[in-house]
């Protein structure tokens, strides 16, 4: 699997990246949200990406931030009937918090408006990743709606993380209370103590 790539923008469009990496420039689909925080070529980046291999194709996906690629894996892997053009355009239509928000709320207005989103699957989506990934109450604010404590903030990132890498929630938090490394470090730090757990 290609985890990130770094190298020199040769392109930027809307919904795709041309990356030149010593030479060979990889084709990478992205969301709106990582063009719209994309320097103008030729600048150097980083993508962080998740190679898709379908019966006649690669398609490689990037992202400027962890927290994209890691909803972008949670829609693809954990809801049913939806794929990386769909999981594209929910990162194209919302913000990772608007969206984790949304889903914490259950409201489905918000999410069918998403292109390519309709009310049924933004049904399955609410229940699939309640139910099947356990996750989405991890996105619910502290009380009367008021923001999580950084502290906590970050084991719920830590955790979202260590979900979309393929590990059951239950375990991922074990793992990060295991790891004592939650308040001390940064989230990949906690992420990867955790993982020395699992």
């Amino acid at each position: 699997m290609i985890a990130f790539l770094r190298g020199r923008l040769a392109e930027s469009l809307p919904m795709r990246a041309t990356l030149d990496v010593q030479g060979i420039g990889y084709d990478v689909q992205i969301p709106l949200s990582t063009f719209e925080k994309l320097p103008l070529p030729p600048a150097e980046v980083t993508l962080l990406t998740v190679l898709v291999i379908r019966e006649n194709e690669h398609l490689l996906y990037g992202f400027l931030t962890r927290e994209e690629r890691d909803l972008f894996l949670l829609l693809t892997r954990y809801v049913s009937g939806i794929g990386p053009k769909t999981a594209l355009a929910v990162l194209s239509g919302s913000s990772p918090q608007q969206f984790k928000s949304a889903v914490a709320r259950q409201d489905l207005a918000y999410l069918s408006q998403v292109k390519g989103v309709g009310k049924k699957t933004a049904e399955r989506i609410v229940v699939e990743l309640k139910d099947k990934a356990g996750i989405s109450d991890s996105w619910k604010s502290g009380p009367n709606n008021q923001p999580l404590p950084p502290e906590q903030q970050q084991v719920n990132d830590a955790l979202l993380a260590l979900v979309a890498l393929g590990y059951k929630q239950q375990d991922a938090l074990k793992a990060i209370t295991e790891a004592g490394t939650a308040g001390r470090g940064s989230i990949e730090e906690i992420v990867r103590e955790a993982l020395k757990h699992l």
